[in-house]
């Protein structure tokens, strides 16, 4: 038990329930042991994010040389990197990493705010998705990445297309954002190879960190052996699950449970 490990690099939520604190559940809800390097750290709660200051980038880069030096790493995912300096000494210092990386580019707001700069959102392109396993765009996210306007399901697999042609091995685009494809998410590889993926769309306001914990699952599965589609796979059916058992315990969306 817990003899495979997983990385996260993402940011600190003080609610609890997303980013560095949900991919923890996560792994230890799969039996993978979970380490972290923080990028930035929010002041936040259910309802608004009231702070969020970045970590030093010779600390973040610290945190990940110290990890891959002693621990058998075996997968990593990437979260909230918040401004292009931390995207581009990210993707510098995992570029010599030969693990299953999942890149989960936090853009975008439950909202539908943007959290980066354009600037940013080039560094993503070029220095990171070239590395990535997997990327993991909502659809707000992926209309940034393609300049698109995603409105159909149409739309959705043409923006796969364009977002694959960064140079990741595979794209994930969670359909959720669009009222008739919740619960149906649009796989594409570097072959061609596409397909939607389905769970049944649990009806419930707690989804907060629902993107964190789809990522880290694929990341958990993936340190587990697992091939990437079937990760996918087991990481929905996992969401699933934990969003049936999702609870609220402040005055906005709650988090997920993610142990089952």
């Amino acid at each position: 038990m817990y003899s495979k490990v997983a990385l996260s690099i993402g940011g600190s939520d003080s609610g609890g329930g997303a980013g560095i604190q949900a991919d923890l559940r996560t792994f230890m809800a799969l039996k993978v042991h979970g380490c972290t390097a923080i990028t930035c750290v929010t002041a936040q709660n259910s309802i608004s994010v009231k702070s969020v200051d970045a970590i030093e980038i010779n600390n973040i880069n610290d945190q990940i040389d110290q990890l891959f030096s002693d621990f058998p790493i075996k997968s990593l995912k990437t979260g909230m990197l918040l401004n292009e300096n931390i995207i581009k000494a990210t993707a510098k210092t995992i570029q010599n990493q030969d693990v299953s990386k999942i890149i989960d580019p936090v853009m975008v707001s439950r909202t539908g705010a943007k959290l980066l700069e354009q600037n940013a959102i080039n560094a993503y392109k070029e220095y990171l998705f070239p590395q990535a396993d997997l990327i993991t765009p909502n659809i707000f996210e992926a209309n940034l990445l393609t300049d698109m306007n995603i409105k159909c399901k149409k739309d959705i697999e043409e923006s796969g297309k364009i977002i694959k042609g960064y140079g990741a091995n595979a794209v994930l685009i969670k359909g959720g954002g669009l009222s008739d494809l919740k619960g149906k998410d649009f796989f594409i590889d570097k072959n061609g190879q596409q397909s939607w993926l389905s769970h049944e769309f649990v009806d419930t306001n707690n989804t907060h960190g629902s993107g964190c914990t789809l990522s880290a699952a694929i990341c958990g599965y993936r340190a587990l052996g697992l091939d990437l589609l079937d990760a996918i796979i087991k990481a929905k059916a996992f969401i699933e699950k934990s969003m049936v058992k999702a609870y609220q315990i402040g005055s906005g969306p709650g988090p997920l449970c993610h142990y089952q």
